[in-house]
């Protein structure tokens, strides 16, 4: 199995990126699938994810209402569409897969995703 990340870089505060999670030997249409940011003197922090079982998202109150996490099961991608970006929002910005499809808040810890990404770096200057 493997996750790719891409669309990161480097945008002022304000802009947008949309991040996208490619998988090869995984269907994330059977997987719950999450985003996480690791930003330097910080824990990891899951900031989205989207169960396949039943669509349900959640979003880490830093990021909801900005963030947008999205599914396109024919090409296999999982996005994340960020808008009005914040200096604080620079992170390196990683996707993974849980082993099952379940939905809920229990979905922003890592220790439920199986599989991760090698991550995307996004940086946002003031």
């Amino acid at each position: 199995v493997q996750l790719v990340e891409s669309g990161g870089g480097l945008v002022q505060a304000g802009g947008s990126l949309r991040l996208t999670c490619a998988a090869s030997g995984l269907t994330f249409a059977d997987h719950t699938i999450g985003w996480f940011r690791l930003a330097p003197g910080k824990e990891r922090e899951g900031i989205s994810c989207l169960s396949s079982r039943d669509g349900g998202t959640y979003y880490a109150d830093s990021v909801k209402g900005r963030f947008t996490i999205s599914s396109d099961n024919a090409k296999n991608t999982i996005s994340l569409q960020m808008n009005s970006l914040k200096p604080e929002d620079t992170a390196v910005y990683y996707c993974a897969a849980a082993a099952t499809s379940n939905s809920g808040s229990v979905y922003s810890r890592p220790y439920n995703y199986v599989y991760w990404g090698q991550g995307t770096q996004v940086t946002v200057s003031s």
